[in-house]
């Protein structure tokens, strides 16, 4: 079954997803980016690939969101999946079930942070980035030729925040990216026991292994990973067409130095619950 890492876009998913990848999936807990292909994002492209049914509207792939996970979970093992899905139903389509989902780690970000990654992520201004943030029916999508084969459904940043946090209808672990970055050892130790326990795993937590995996995956080091051979996750830019930094600021993201007060104001305003909720 598949155990969901959950997030809005710029959330800090790939961080947690590198460092669970270092875990589990090496020897010894050093990074690199051909182990992240041990957990995959869905859904994406490839899933809808192989249908022999043009899909023309954005949505239309949301019927077979279930049938691909099903076929993800065919061998009845335990799976880690990135999502950047709101956990949401499109046209009478759940986005999971309860025979496809054992738990959720929903990681979430300062939201007056996350403006920032977006507007580098995708070469928008921050006005725009804004009203990406706050569109109630935001999604994203990848087209080829007239077919619509990735649909993502994001809803607002406070609409997908709820709509997997606040969920009651799997075992949810809440992870700030802020926690991550200032305590990572042991907020990656409390994820991994986190795993631990909703899939009954009897092996114990590594100590070694996990303060390997946290050291091999410091930013500066993901960032110099990137520049030496480049992140296959990363966009293309709208103007140069060449791939935009994904390990961009890092520590160096702090809205108090990147945003004007009005922006602020109004990014206090629209996301006053959110905020105080979550200690921002």
């Amino acid at each position: 079954m598949i155990i969901w890492l959950a997030s809005y876009p710029k959330s800090g998913n790939t961080w947690l997803r590198s460092l669970l990848a270092a875990y589990f999936f090496s020897k010894n807990g050093k990074f690199n980016f051909e182990l992240l292909k041990s957990i995959g994002q869905f859904p994406s492209p490839g899933h809808f690939k192989d249908y022999n049914e043009p899909f023309l509207d954005p949505t239309d792939t949301a019927k077979y969101w279930i049938k691909e996970q099903e076929k993800i979970n065919s061998d009845n093992k335990v799976k880690l999946i990135k999502t950047h899905n709101a956990l949401c139903n499109i046209n009478g389509n759940s986005f999971t079930n309860n025979k496809n989902t054992l738990g959720v780690i929903y990681i979430i970000r300062d939201p007056r942070n996350i403006i920032t990654s977006l507007t580098n992520h995708y070469e928008i201004s921050l006005e725009v980035a804004f009203e990406f943030m706050t569109e109630k029916k935001k999604a994203i999508y990848e087209k080829e030729g007239q077919n619509y084969i990735g649909f993502n459904p994001l809803f607002s940043w406070p609409l997908h925040l709820k709509s997997w946090a606040d969920n009651i209808l799997y075992p949810t672990l809440v992870v700030r990216y802020e926690d991550l970055e200032m305590k990572t050892f042991n907020t990656l130790k409390r994820v991994i026991n986190f795993i631990s326990t909703i899939s009954k795993s009897k092996e114990k937590f590594i100590s070694e292994k996990a303060l390997s995996s946290v050291r091999s995956c410091e930013f500066d080091k993901l960032k110099k990973l990137e520049n030496q051979a480049g992140f296959r996750e990363a966009m293309i830019g709208k103007t140069n067409n060449k791939k935009i930094n994904f390990f961009n600021l890092g520590k160096k993201n702090n809205y108090k130095n990147l945003l004007n007060q009005d922006l602020i104001n109004k990014l206090n305003l629209e996301f006053q619950n959110e905020i105080k909720k979550y200690d921002y």
